[in-house]
């Protein structure tokens, strides 16, 4: 698999990365519902066999979990792998409920932890995972990382969640290697600044939600939506509920002809289509299954037409357009 330099680092990472969420597992709030562990490591270490040389998971997926079955995954591997996981989410002994903490000694406490859960020796990429309400705070953090870096725990910091603004307060203080933004068909305001700002700061950028949570697979329906389990964080957010819901899948609908002409599904071309952007270095794939990080995976190489291009911006226009006759036949 073709790979790309990340920004100021020597990291060369692989076009697609494997995102761990999902194999955090239920039973916390923010997860994706019951997860096989076994399945999980299968997972990782099959995009290990593709050639997906970075893995990115953090201490929220799963309270821990994700950390622990990536550090299990890996054992007798990790030459073959760049890890990059997180701080700044974190939670009280035997609590579910998740807050931001950005405080120089629970950033030493996080590193430690991941270290511990992870398996290893370094962490290759350490990120703030949101920024603190406070820029104090963050820059606080920040500071603590690029302490970590000094001492060998870390070997490169990044962001994720960040504006422009908090870019520049990081960067007055260390480096940014790379940042993580959302970005989707759907969710595009990262293109008019943020990216932009990296590739004239020499960040990289990996892409994080590129299907849109699952969305912009083609696999997605009214009923499956109504049916997501209660410990999945898709149940009752905007983009599964009325309005959008039915904007959102007529838009996969259009996308269907578009993927089909040669021979890729929907899944592909929206990762296809983040990873067209010049200034994208690499997207975060989530998969819960072998099988379902092989169909994904044969997305890095697809390079997208004009035509391509030109039709999905139609689409995209067509889902605004019925998103504001949605909005505006609710009861008022």
């Amino acid at each position: 698999m073709q790979k790309r330099k990340l920004g100021s680092s020597d990291l060369y990472i692989s076009r697609i990365g494997l995102g761990t969420w999902a194999i955090g597992g239920g039973g916390w709030r923010g997860g994706w519902g019951p997860q096989d562990d076994s399945v999980s490591i299968a997972t990782i270490q099959r995009a290990l066999d593709l050639g997906i040389n970075w893995i990115d998971t953090a201490p929220y997926y799963g309270l821990g979990h994700a950390e622990e079955i990536v550090g299990q995954a890996i054992t007798g591997r990790r030459e073959e792998v760049i890890i990059a996981t997180k701080c700044g989410l974190v939670w009280n002994e035997g609590s579910t409920d998740v807050y931001r903490r950005l405080k120089a000694e629970s950033v030493r406490r996080e590193v430690e932890a991941s270290l511990r859960r992870l398996s290893v020796e370094a962490i290759d990429l350490y990120q703030i995972h949101w920024p603190a309400e406070s820029d104090e705070e963050t820059e606080e953090a920040w500071g603590v990382i690029a302490d970590l870096m000094r001492e060998g725990k870390v070997r490169y910091g990044g962001v994720s969640n960040f504006s422009v603004a908090q870019h520049q307060r990081m960067q007055a203080i260390h480096p940014i290697a790379s940042s993580q933004p959302s970005y989707n068909m759907v969710m595009r305001e990262v293109e008019a600044e943020l990216l932009p700002s990296c590739a004239a700061n020499n960040i990289g950028v990996i892409v994080a939600r590129p299907m849109m949570g699952g969305l912009l697979t083609g696999k997605f329906s009214k009923e499956r939506a109504e049916h997501l389990p209660d410990d999945d964080w898709r149940r009752g957010r905007e983009w599964f509920v009325e309005p959008q819901l039915s904007a959102n899948l007529a838009l996969v609908e259009g996308l269907r002809p578009i993927a089909a002409r040669v021979g890729k599904t929907v899944a592909q071309l929206a990762i296809a289509w983040v990873l067209r952007h010049p200034e994208v270095t690499a997207a975060i794939v989530g998969a819960r299954s072998p099988a379902q990080l092989e169909e994904d995976a044969a997305a890095w190489d697809w390079v997208l037409s004009a035509e391509d291009t030109a039709e999905i911006e139609t689409l995209l226009a067509k889902r605004e357009q019925m998103l504001r006759e949605n909005v505006s036949q609710q009861p008022q």
